[in-house]
């Protein structure tokens, strides 16, 4: 299906997405459209990786910019590509780049995202087949990250997507998983919401939750992103939970 403004599907149900959500394991309609993917590049110098929290928090940040371009929405040069992307599978693909690669990369349409350690470019979507070569040569494996210490304990007051306890996933899959986590929040906001939240700089955490408190997240009328099991892990695995204030 083709709509003239970007779906929004129904609230999940609790512990799960919606009939028609993009992340369910399930074929359904959304299997029959053309299917596209949202390209992410992370920048991983050998001398001076980032952080692997940082990582994934600045790509579900990269995920939510490209969603509020103005580029993105309207008659934007962008907006065909992302109602084409979000009709079909929610589809993203994290690669990584170094030195040339990556001033290859930025040289191409896109927005960066820095984070504290880390940059991430991430690309209008393109058909899954479609790559344009400057990306289709990088590495999609590769990005296996640390924190060289914890966390600190996320802000209970803002946003926070949970991965799940339960699942280990390598660093560039889970920051598809926080991207497809920060996207299902950004759906379920009104306008105004939406429009605070990137007013202030799109402010988030992403943590991994206690086996204890993972059953009340995955229950209570949260988003939660079912991956579809194309790689890593069984599909319908929960991997995320969008905790963002204004859903509580």
């Amino acid at each position: 299906m083709n709509n003239d403004a970007t779906p929004v599907p129904d609230s999940p149900a609790p512990g799960g997405p919606a009939a028609d959500s993009p992340f369910r394991a399930e074929p359904g309609d959304r299997d029959l459209a053309p299917q596209f993917v949202l390209p992410l590049v992370v920048r991983i110098e050998r001398a001076a990786p980032p952080a692997r929290t940082d990582a994934l928090e600045t790509a579900a940040r990269a995920v939510l910019v490209m969603l509020a371009d103005e580029r993105s929405v309207g008659e934007g040069e962008w907006a065909r590509a992302m109602r084409d992307w979000q009709d079909a599978r929610i589809r993203k693909v994290v690669r990584r780049a170094r030195g040339a690669e990556w001033r290859r990369a930025e040289a191409l349409p896109g927005i960066t995202v820095t984070g504290k350690s880390a940059e991430v470019r991430v690309f209008p979507p393109v058909p899954l087949d479609g790559w344009p070569k400057e990306l289709a040569k990088l590495q999609v494996s590769g990005t296996e990250l640390d924190d060289p210490e914890p966390p600190a304990d996320a802000d209970p007051a803002g946003p926070v997507l949970w991965l799940s306890p339960e699942i280990t996933m390598s660093a560039g899959k889970a920051m598809a998983q926080a991207g497809h986590g920060a996207q299902l929040a950004w759906w379920e906001l009104t306008g105004e919401q939406r429009a605070a939240w990137r007013d202030a700089g799109f402010p988030l955490a992403v943590r991994t939750a206690s086996a204890a408190d993972w059953p009340r997240l995955t229950a209570g009328g949260l988003p939660v992103v079912r991956d579809a099991g194309y790689t890593e892990i069984a599909p319908g695995s929960c991997t995320v939970v969008a905790d963002h204030p204004e859903l509580r």
